[in-house]
């Protein structure tokens, strides 16, 4: 082999290491949301939602947060019940907008489901977590759920990339630093009747 040839195969292997770098490091930042648990709990008035999600959504996406970009998050629930010789019968599904943004002025994260419910918290993290945290959330009337009978529950919680600026919106659907995977939990459960 040739001094020449060597050097061609070295820069090779270096650029191909650099590619490979590249790539790990692209695929190391994107970021996901990952329900950990779920339950549909009876109530008085119906059935309420419980769920806990594992919400990472990358230094990209952080960043922008941090730097006055809104992010709008959609939980979505969606309930059927399985037939034997025909197509699963849908029962209900229920959605809700989560809205986080970051005052500059109040140094302060903002999260809020509509004009009327807000919370403040001093750091992304904080916020996060109440984001990915749900408790006795109503999401089914009373006499939606037939007592004993088995249901089919899909829960998801998933950066709404329609909802960003323009430009964002380019960047989310052409960057992997901007992609956060929503993980979908699926789980079947039986209907029952509120504790008195």
């Amino acid at each position: 082999m040739t001094a020449s040839t060597m050097h061609c195969w070295a820069r090779l292997l270096k650029a191909s290491l650099a590619v490979a770098l590249c790539l790990y490091l692209a695929l190391a930042s994107a970021g996901s949301i990952e329900p950990v648990k779920a339950a549909l709990v009876p109530t008085e008035e119906g059935h309420a939602l419980s769920a806990e999600f594992a919400i990472d959504l990358g230094p990209r996406v952080e960043e922008a947060v941090t730097h006055g970009i809104a992010l709008y998050f959609n939980l979505e629930l969606e309930l059927t019940r399985p037939r034997k010789y025909w197509l699963d019968e849908h029962i209900a599904g229920h959605s809700l907008t989560y809205r986080l943004s970051y005052n500059p002025l109040m140094r302060q994260y903002r999260l809020s489901t509509g004009p009327l419910q807000q919370m403040n918290f001093a750091s992304l993290e904080q916020a996060l977590r109440a984001l990915g945290r749900i408790t006795s959330l109503p999401v089914l009337e009373k006499g939606r759920l037939k007592i004993g009978e088995t249901y089919l529950a899909a829960l998801r919680l998933a950066l709404d990339k329609s909802q960003l600026p323009k430009p964002f919106q380019l960047d989310a659907l052409a960057y992997r630093d901007w992609q956060v995977e929503a993980k979908v939990l699926n789980w079947q459960f039986q209907a029952t009747e509120a504790a008195k």
